[in-house]
Formats: structure tokens, sequence, C-alpha cells
């Protein structure tokens, strides 16, 4: 049996329970940088690329691990092996799983082999954020909630994917407002994914703005900042490396210093409505397959919930 899941968080208490088998992380963070469309090579180079950018490791390192990965489960595929997919419900799991059906959609799939447990919720923890604050015991517990993956959880996690990769947004709001069936959570964050495009009023992203908002409250240290920030969301998905990456990406809205942050003049300016963040900073960002620069800016409207057109 193979295990496949989101992080090592949760695949190391996997190899310990009495479930056997390997088990093993899917590895990207989907929601930072380009997820480019077209072959699978381009998709790989370009995260490779961008993930080597941030500091992650050498890009062929980088590569040739994201390759292994894919052929790893696509050769437990095609022996036939038990696969059970591990996810939950917020955005970080959601991409990275319709990119795990849509893969196996492509590759082709005995109906009985693959499996998916999926949650959004645990008894008992009220605050549950993600099978990684789960036990081995209670990891084990969801074992009777697995469900064979069918070839309509494949396809509509391939339209669901190539909206991601779409230069164009707007496959994410249709895809958000008609979410394939088997896909529960899709529409919550395939939403909170646009959110992280510039709002129409201001040019922050949701993630800047709730940051600028707990440092108009005063300076905090920012891994302080970063647990505040993760609490003000309804499905926490954000590590604390991306939150630093963006607060740096926000200077001169925001200081930094020796691992504190602190608004300024500006990034208030900004967060009142008299300024405009991509005015202000300019804008070089990927949503997706989306690529916003000045000249392409698609911009979100938050009060509406729609997209406005690129100008």
């Amino acid at each position: 049996m193979l295990h496949i899941t989101n992080g090592d968080s949760v695949a190391v208490p996997l190899l310990q329970t009495a479930l056997g088998g390997d088990a093993f992380a899917w590895r990207d963070a989907y929601h930072e940088g380009p997820v480019r469309s077209g072959e699978r090579s381009r998709l790989i180079d370009a995260r490779a690329a961008f993930l080597s950018s941030c500091g992650w490791g050498e890009e062929d390192a980088i590569r040739d691990e994201l390759l292994a990965r894919d052929a790893r489960f696509v050769a437990a595929l095609r022996e036939g092996r038990e696969i059970v997919l591990w996810f939950e419900h917020d955005l970080y799991d959601q991409l990275q799983l319709i990119d795990v059906l849509a893969l196996a959609g492509e590759t082709g799939f005995d109906p009985e082999q693959l499996g998916l447990i999926e949650i959004g919720s645990f008894p008992g923890r009220p605050g549950f954020r993600g099978l990684g604050e789960l036990s081995v015991a209670e990891l084990e517990s969801l074992w009777p909630q697995r469900r064979a993956i069918t070839d309509e959880d494949t396809a509509g996690a391939q339209r669901a994917w190539e909206a991601v990769r779409r230069a164009d947004p707007r496959g994410l709001a249709e895809v958000g407002l008609d979410p394939p069936p088997s896909r529960p959570f899709l529409a919550a964050a395939f939403s909170r994914l646009l959110e992280e495009l510039p709002d129409v009023d201001d040019g922050l992203s949701r993630t800047e703005r709730q940051l600028l908002e707990l440092l108009d409250d005063g300076p905090l240290l920012t891994g302080a900042l970063f647990v505040a920030s993760q609490d003000r969301e309804e499905a926490p998905f954000h590590g604390d490396a991306w939150i630093l990456r963006t607060l740096a990406h926000l200077t001169p809205l925001v200081s930094l210093t020796e691992g504190s942050a602190e608004i300024t003049d500006d990034g208030r300016r900004v967060l009142a409505g008299d300024a405009d963040r991509i005015e202000l900073l300019g804008i070089d960002r990927w949503v997706g397959g989306t690529h916003v620069v000045p000249g392409a800016v698609w911009r979100w409207d938050a009060v509406a919930s729609e997209l406005v057109a690129a100008s």
C-alpha cells in the first residue's frame, strides 16, 4: 500500500500506524508562484525555478525531486498497487489533491486501487486545522471513511486543475461557482485563491491586507504575526516562510527589523484606501497560471465577489 499526503507532518505518523505500507508527501505550495499550463514538464520546470528562487534549494535538485515524486505515483498506478490519498479542506491541500487526481486520470488506474480520505473537521477538535494535528490513533480512526476514486473524480479534478493553470483567472471563478460534486471543499478553496489577486480598491491581496491590519495595531514579532494572520483564515493554509516572503515584498509599506515588523505611513495610506499598493510598489505575482504584472492586472472585488477585467 502507498499513502500520499500533504506533508511530512502527516506522512511520518502514517508510517507509524497499523495500516501498513509506505507513505510520502506531495510537497509543493501551488498557491505561491507559477502553475503553468501545457505539458507536465513545463509545470515542473516552472515550479523548480520558482521554488529555487525562494531559497528552497538548487533548481536541478528540486526538479529531480518533483519528477521523482510524479514517477513514484505513476509507477504505483501502473503496478496496480493500492494507493490511499490523505488530504484536508484548505487551499494548500485542495490544490495538491486536484493535481494528484488529474495526474491519475491522465495515467489511468484500476477503480479498486485508488482511495481517498478527505476531511474538514475531526470529532473533539473544534479548532481543527489539518491532519498534521492528529495522533497515530486518530489517523487510524479515519480509515473507515476512505472511499474509492472514480472516473468522475478524476475528470472533475482535471477540469479544476486546468482552471488553476490558465492565464485567465475566470476559469477559477467558473469552477468555484460550479465545482465537481465530489469536491466538497473546492469552492471555498478557489474563492480563497482568487482573494490573492489584487483588490479592486487598494491593490492588496487578502494575505497582505490581513498582515497590514494586524500591524496597524502595533509592531509584532514576525512569528506572532504569522500565527495571528492564520487565525484570521477560515481554513489556514500558509506556512511561515511564505508569510515572511509576503512581508518582504510589502516593504516599504512595512518595516522589517531583527525579527519584527511594523507598518509605515505608506502602509497606513494603502490600508485606508488612500493609495494603491500596485502604484506604490509595482507587482509581479502569479496566482496559479495568471501572471499579474503592470498592464495586465486582474483585480478581485471582495464586496461583489467577482473579477474585474485586466487593465
